[in-house]
């Protein structure tokens, strides 16, 4: 079998998972605390090493898994981090993954397990006050921009809120991600001009405020539509 003569890097995956939190109006993401060193003790992303008997994205459902005790996301490859001195243990090259996840579905399903001392949602505006642990806050960076730029194109904000929404919430999702305010008329006009969402014969309970209709997001349609040539944008 042939050899390699000379040194070459380790591979690992990192799980950047948002997560929107519709009580609180907030957008978050998921950090474990490390029990191990390199910087046991600090916050950082999932991940850990590539096996070398699996692909990267297996790589990176299996850490999720073992750290977080979630599985069965829609992820999507993200970045790949490459510094020389990104990790103290050697040279690691890390292929990051970033997934969207209603956090009613999923904030009773998180565990700590393998490596990690700790699992949390983070609101994404207090990360600025968080030390982590390698390159994460470059990775972090690096996938809010990439969520601000899939999220105007993509109607991928729909993964993020619950089955049935009602227009409110949606626009105060999309003013969360990309940080700005957002005319409420125009929005609204865009977003129903889409075709993509289904009015209910529902509308919001136990609120103080009158009751706005719901709506559900057609994904099938919208699937139809993309192989029609049709391209959202908000």
């Amino acid at each position: 079998m042939y050899s390699y003569e000379y040194p070459r890097p380790s591979v690992t995956v990192d799980c950047i998972i948002f997560a929107w939190d519709s009580e609180n109006a907030d957008l978050k993401v998921l950090l474990i605390e490390r029990a191990h060193d390199p910087f046991a003790g600090t916050w950082a992303f999932p991940g850990g090493f590539v096996d070398m008997d699996e692909d990267l994205e297996t790589a990176a459902r299996r850490e999720l898994e073992e750290e977080t005790g979630m599985n069965d996301l829609f992820m999507e490859q993200l970045y790949t981090f490459g510094a020389p001195d990104r990790d103290p243990r050697g040279r690691v090259i890390s292929i990051a993954y970033y997934a969207l996840v209603n956090l009613a579905h999923h904030a009773d399903q998180i565990k700590a397990a393998s490596d990690a001392a700790d699992t949390k949602w983070f609101s994404v505006t207090e990360l600025s006050d968080i030390k982590l642990a390698f390159d994460h806050e470059e990775v972090m960076k690096v996938a809010l921009e990439r969520l601000r730029g899939k999220v105007r194109y993509q109607p991928i904000g729909f993964e993020l809120l619950p089955e049935k929404f009602p227009l409110s919430q949606l626009q105060t999702l999309y003013e969360h991600v990309l940080g700005t305010t957002l005319d409420k008329r125009n929005f609204r006009r865009k977003i129903l001009k889409t075709k993509l969402l289904i009015p209910l014969d529902e509308y919001q309970k136990n609120v103080s405020h009158r009751a706005a209709q719901l709506y559900k997001f057609d994904k099938d349609k919208y699937e139809q539509l993309v192989k029609e040539g049709f391209v959202f944008e908000i």
